[in-house]
């Protein structure tokens, strides 16, 4: 499968993937994140449901606090 990670094509030898098990193998996981899955945001809710195909588009922007 071939998706396309923070606007980077990758490779994954899987033909389909969990959300959640992307976000843990960019070590993303218990971290606060925004998730949009081919052009539409998420809620954290809902990361256990999606999966990722070939083809899919996914932007993961990590949320840090700040002043």
């Amino acid at each position: 499968m071939k998706a396309t990670i923070n606007g980077e094509e990758q490779q994954f030898p899987e033909k389909q993937m969990a959300l959640t098990e992307l976000i843990e193998r960019l070590k993303l996981s218990g971290q606060p994140v925004v998730v949009e899955h081919n052009g539409q945001a998420l809620l954290s809710r809902e990361f256990p449901g999606i999966h990722i195909s070939d083809g899919d588009r996914i932007e993961i922007i990590r949320i840090v606090a700040g002043g």
